[in-house]
């Protein structure tokens, strides 16, 4: 569930990557792999986050706003994209190791605790 201001509201939508669960686990399984001192010396959070995103923004993203369409694409995922999964969190972890990315932020706008966003903040939001 997303969270996004209309109107000075919060919004709620229904989506779901089917893609996102498959990097998920296959960041996991990879990183097991990985030399026990390397994962010692890094923040093993860090590590998954950076690499989930990073290999997320290297594949196709796969929505559904259904349990059914969820499932649909989900299997799509697994029978089109499952080499290019696992390529993309290789070159995921590859990357990590030979240069740490920046730090992992918060990704809640300081506004959104309080529930409200002002006009000038949802301009700025948006503009990125």
């Amino acid at each position: 569930m997303t969270k996004i201001p209309i109107e000075g509201k919060r919004i709620h939508l229904l989506y779901k990557n089917a893609i996102e669960p498959l990097v998920v686990e296959e960041v996991q399984r990879q990183m097991q792999r990985l030399p026990v001192k390397l994962l010692n010396s890094l923040n093993r959070d860090e590590i998954m986050s950076q690499a989930i995103a990073y290999a997320l923004n290297r594949l196709p993203s796969m929505y559904a706003t259904s349990e059914r369409g969820w499932h649909f694409q989900y299997q799509k995922a697994i029978e089109q994209f499952r080499p290019q999964i696992v390529t993309a969190v290789r070159q995921a972890l590859a990357a990590i190791q030979r240069d740490p990315l920046t730090p992992v932020w918060r990704l809640t706008h300081p506004s959104e605790e309080r529930g409200q966003w002002s006009d000038r903040q949802q301009r700025q939001y948006k503009q990125g």
